[in-house]
């Protein structure tokens, strides 16, 4: 059964490049008034030449965001349960060759993070841990999942790429959707960060939204690690054609986009190979809104107050708050953890009032039990 590494297989990445650079102001235009804009399109709403058209771009983003989403924003949090990892990544705190210290949370830790998050009022959850198979695999997220359900209307998952049965055993347990990045789609790039472990294997990651979308998970989240490789614009244009691969072939699937720049952390992290200021991440957010008016673009706290406050009403629709990024960090202090560095530190009610002076709604829980979900599909 094909999945789209064979149609991975067939981009030529300098192809694709030289393609988004040679795009011109008639290009742009031409896209910007399209209704349904595609492919080809997308190359001239990702080039340099189309960041001189951001105003314009953000203006039709915002109208599309609005139409789909109304003055809504749903908030998630992130709930870090290890920091084991076996892989070994430049860019990653919890690198195996980092000297942190290890902690993977038990069940009674689990509940006082649970507790601490639902003293927030947030009611989306995100479960994240390093890529460890023995101490935090299958027989771990059995565990975890329902009791995390628990606490939450809404609960997804940022670990290891799993296998297919595995994905409909959680889903089964509870679990409403994944989130796998592939951090970069140029392989050359991907080798050079990806050092040891089940991580270094390209493939297995890129058809991992795959599997997903046949285990019938409910929603999948996509991205890239901005700044891995040496051309961000390559990038984005090729998680488009993910994006559009799967929703063409598995339209069942809701999905989900998300645009993380590298950030410090443990080890010091490294220097992006391609570096991307706030007003480009801002066109890529709205050409990607342009090209896929209802799919969810979401924002975390590696951005600062400032982008995060003038962004999120014009394109985004999630965003967490109040975000600590390593294991028991909302019942307990422990910034030695952290995967990464956030830029934002406000809390979520901070965050809050901000959202509300710019005229929108935080939405806190979108989901009641009693409203009929069937947590086994």
């Amino acid at each position: 059964m094909k999945t789209f590494s064979y149609h991975w297989e067939k981009i030529h990445w300098d192809n694709v490049s030289l393609s988004i650079y040679n795009q011109t102001k008639q290009d742009v235009e031409r896209a910007l008034i399209m209704e349904s804009p595609g492919l080809q399109e997308m190359m001239a709403l990702l080039s340099p030449v189309g960041g001189q058209y951001l105003e314009y771009l953000a203006q039709r983003a915002q109208i599309l965001t609005r139409q789909r989403f109304g003055n809504t924003i749903n908030f998630y949090l992130p709930l870090y349960l290890s920091n084991f990892c076996s892989n070994d990544c430049t860019y990653c705190g919890f690198s195996m060759s980092n000297r942190i210290r290890r902690k993977t949370l038990d069940q009674k830790e689990i509940i006082q993070e649970c507790e601490a998050i639902r003293a927030h009022g947030i009611r989306h959850l995100l479960l994240v841990t390093g890529e460890h198979q023995k101490k935090v695999g299958i027989d771990y997220f059995r565990c975890c999942v329902p009791l995390v359900r628990e606490y939450c209307s809404s609960l997804m998952m940022e670990v290891q790429p799993m296998l297919q049965k595995e994905y409909v055993e959680l889903k089964e347990c509870g679990l409403d959707g994944v989130l796998v990045y592939q951090e970069t789609y140029h392989a050359p790039s991907y080798s050079h960060h990806h050092l040891a472990g089940q991580k270094k294997d390209f493939l297995w990651r890129l058809e991992t939204p795959d599997r997903l979308a046949r285990s019938e998970m409910d929603k999948i989240g996509l991205g890239v690690l901005i700044g891995l490789s040496d051309n961000w614009r390559a990038d984005c244009y090729i998680l488009a054609q993910h994006l559009l691969y799967l929703r063409k072939t598995f339209w069942k699937s809701r999905y989900s986009l998300s645009f993380p720049r590298l950030r410090p952390c443990a080890g010091g992290g490294v220097m992006p190979s391609s570096i991307i200021d706030e007003a480009q991440l801002l066109q890529v957010m709205c050409a990607f809104r342009l090209l896929v008016p209802e799919v969810e673009i979401s924002l975390s706290t590696r951005e600062s107050p400032y982008f995060r406050d003038h962004v999120v009403p014009i394109v985004v629709n999630s965003i967490s708050a109040g975000s600590k990024t390593q294991p028991g960090g909302y019942s307990h202090e422990k910034i030695e953890l952290e995967q990464f560095i956030p830029c934002d530190n406000r809390s979520p009610k901070e965050v809050a009032q901000a959202l509300q002076l710019a005229g929108l709604q935080p939405v806190w829980k979108d989901w009641d039990a009693y409203l009929g979900r069937c947590l086994s599909g």
